[in-house]
């Protein structure tokens, strides 16, 4: 089964559109950290990458904040090496006290936004003052979603099925340097 992946993977990368070079991601990221930084470098935030799509986000962006923060990480996901979303399993939660913090998650992509929206909630009710998001893509969707917009976003993508930077295809290309949108 994993053979059949990784060589589907590959040909979805040969036959893949290129959406965002590198260069033109990692300005982005670099105009979010500008944001994020107007926004909360009085505040010491905890930043949470959530696992694993907001690892190389999280990697790239946090380094370019330069004021005082605490970092952990969320391991939520509805995917589980598959391209369609089921009901949320937790894999790991936060050891840091979010009670009366402000949070910043970091993740890859706003697409539906249901697994982004219960992380949310759940920071909320663990007493969060505040909950910010940045994403490093905010897909462009017809349909109403349960967060209607990241905080902080890099980029826009068209409603195509997209990995790299993070972003996965049956969990390959997550270390991909640019964005990719599989071909119609």
């Amino acid at each position: 089964m994993e053979k059949n992946q990784l060589e589907n993977s590959q040909n979805a990368l040969d036959n893949a559109e290129l959406l965002f070079r590198a260069e033109e991601v990692e300005t982005a990221i670099s105009e979010m950290s500008r944001s994020i930084t107007n926004e909360l470098s009085e505040s010491n935030p905890l930043v949470l990458p959530i696992m694993i799509g907001g690892l190389v986000l999280a990697g790239r962006l946090i380094p370019q904040l330069n004021f005082p923060l605490q970092i952990d990480y969320i391991h939520a996901t509805r995917y589980r090496g598959t391209t369609n979303g089921s009901e949320l399993n937790w894999l790991k939660k936060p050891e840091k006290s979010i009670k009366n913090k402000t949070v910043l998650l970091i993740d890859d992509i706003l697409d539906e936004g249901i697994t982004l929206a219960a992380i949310v909630e759940y920071c909320r009710e663990a007493g969060a003052e505040k909950v910010l998001t940045a994403v490093l893509a905010e897909k462009i969707l017809e349909q109403d979603k349960p967060i209607k917009n990241a905080d902080f976003t890099g980029l826009t993508v068209p409603n195509k099925y997209v990995f790299g930077y993070g972003m996965d295809y049956y969990e390959y290309h997550r270390n991909i340097a640019g964005i990719y949108a599989l071909k119609e």
